[in-house]
């Protein structure tokens, strides 16, 4: 087993576990700060016809400024169950690479514009 640069790694799942996970596109519609929030970033988010809207909190603010969020496609996980944050409910997670809190995290985008809603396969 190989260790991460925070020295834990995370146990081993099965596929069928992975698979439970619905990852799909979406553009956010709109971004702004979490008032009261050092870390907080409000999304409203665009997953197509099939699953419409969703409001997704981020703890990005350190390193994105929420204007950057609007009109980019980017990965999310739609599944999780919500979670109040701040007085908001969270109805999804972003998905972003870094495992530091001193290096930016990089979002995981599509190459090219899919439809929102595409999912992972």
């Amino acid at each position: 087993m190989n260790q991460n640069e925070q020295g834990t790694v995370k146990p081993e799942i099965t596929y069928e576990d992975f698979s439970k996970l619905d990852i799909r596109a979406g553009t956010v519609l709109s971004a702004e700060r979490v008032e009261g929030s050092e870390k907080l970033i409000r999304l409203q988010v665009d997953f197509g016809p099939e699953i419409g809207q969703k409001q997704i909190l981020t703890g990005l603010l350190k390193w994105y400024k929420p204007e950057s969020f609007v009109g980019m496609q980017t990965t999310f996980i739609v599944n999780l169950p919500p979670r109040k944050m701040m007085g908001l409910m969270s109805e999804g997670m972003i998905l972003a690479l870094g495992l530091s809190d001193e290096e930016k995290p990089a979002l995981l985008k599509p190459k090219r514009k899919v439809k929102n809603g595409e999912g992972v396969r």
